[in-house]
């Protein structure tokens, strides 16, 4: 089977993680902090917060930026239910932004108009979180602005973006957001194992993300309640989390940033063949947004449905018993049962509901072959034809 991603583990990462494992430190050490500077360099931040997963480093914004019972988090609805989940851990109420018809990213055009009905109704969100699919970063100046006219806190949900770039610089600057997140998992552009991490330009954001990830505690005298008992003395000032990231882990991002441009140049590559050898046969290729140089954690093709005589799930079980193991990103946040209670109507995310009915994700990553991609391509052609 040609999975729809994979990890790429060289002898250096492998090296890098003996070394760690055979250092005086394995969890908390010097490597995390150089991880974490590796990565604000390279994208331009100010400062950096690794943690156990994407996951947690949305939590912990949402936490920093003050989010809690009675506020509203919008995001939009085609993405890992992570994205909508960290508002619920904090007490939030969750709306969904629907999608772009071409970038499936989150629409500024439907952003306005729920905003404006927002404010009529007294309901506008605390936090918006815009969530760069595949790779390709959302229309962030067109999101900022509105925001701020809004006096909403923005979260880049970058997990997929990392290397990717908008406007002429890496997605992570913050430049149109408070806090821009990261994923290291295993089929993310480079990985830790399991690993996130925050970015922000903003010292007290960072600082409050830093004690939260942990649980909560400190061992700075200038942030205690009265003077320290001695020397082994800390305090929990708040109600924090175990979400550190460990060195372990940081060991094997470290080395994996060193070919972070290089995997990022690979997948679009791949993207650029796909693109050549399947624009003749009745599926949407995917559009890339000027402004946009996209990371490509993902390529969703889009089956024209009116066009092909087979079912969109056909198709798709057909690839997978032809050993090319598609996969499709995402089922609607708002469809799954849990968030079905909380009264989302399929109506309501027309552009969403058109994704989910005719999207597929196929094989790319930096290690895919040209023979094997040649497979999934043949493949594609047979099934699909048209």
């Amino acid at each position: 089977m040609i999975p729809y991603g994979r990890q790429d583990i060289t002898d250096e990462d492998i090296d890098a993680v003996v070394d760690a494992l055979r250092s005086d430190f394995i969890t908390q050490g010097p490597v995390v902090p150089q991880f974490e500077e590796a990565v604000k360099m390279h994208v331009g931040a100010g400062y950096a917060v690794a943690v156990n997963s994407a996951t947690s480093a949305l939590h912990i914004a949402c936490l920093a930026l003050g989010l809690g019972p009675g506020d509203w988090l919008w995001t939009s609805p085609i993405s890992f239910v992570a994205s909508a989940n960290c508002g619920l851990y904090c007490g939030a109420k969750i709306g969904f932004v629907d999608i772009d018809l071409r970038t499936y990213n989150m629409s500024p055009l439907s952003l306005e108009e729920k905003l404006l009905a927002a404010e009529k109704e007294g309901k506008l969100p605390k936090v918006l979180i815009a969530v760069h699919l595949c790779g390709q970063s959302c229309d962030m100046k067109s999101i900022y602005a509105l925001c701020k006219k809004y006096n909403v806190k923005i979260i880049e949900d970058a997990s997929h973006a990392i290397g990717g770039k908008y406007l002429g610089q890496f997605i992570g600057n913050c430049r149109y957001s408070d806090i821009t997140v990261f994923s290291f998992h295993p089929v993310k552009i480079i990985t830790t194992g399991e690993g996130g991490m925050a970015l922000t330009n903003d010292a007290v954001l960072a600082e409050k993300m830093a004690l939260l990830r942990s649980h909560g505690i400190t061992r700075d005298e200038c942030k205690m309640t009265h003077q320290p008992d001695g020397l082994w003395y800390y305090q929990q000032i708040y109600l924090g989390f175990n979400y550190r990231m460990t060195d372990i882990q940081a060991a094997l991002g470290l080395s994996q940033m060193q070919r972070l441009n290089q995997y990022v140049y690979k997948r679009n590559e791949l993207a650029s063949r796909y693109n050549e050898n399947l624009r003749d046969i009745s599926i949407v290729t995917p559009y890339v947004d000027e402004n946009c140089h996209s990371a490509f954690h993902l390529y969703v093709i889009r089956i024209q449905i009116p066009n092909i005589e087979k079912p969109h799930r056909k198709i798709f079980e057909e690839l997978r018993k032809s050993n090319v193991g598609v996969n499709l990103h995402y089922i609607p946040i708002y469809a799954q049962p849990y968030y079905q209670k909380m009264g989302f109507s399929k109506s309501d995310f027309p552009e969403a509901e058109n994704y989910y009915a005719s999207a597929i994700s196929i094989p790319i990553y930096p290690c895919l072959s040209h023979k094997d991609q040649d497979k999934v391509i043949n493949k594609i052609r047979e099934i699909v034809g048209g």
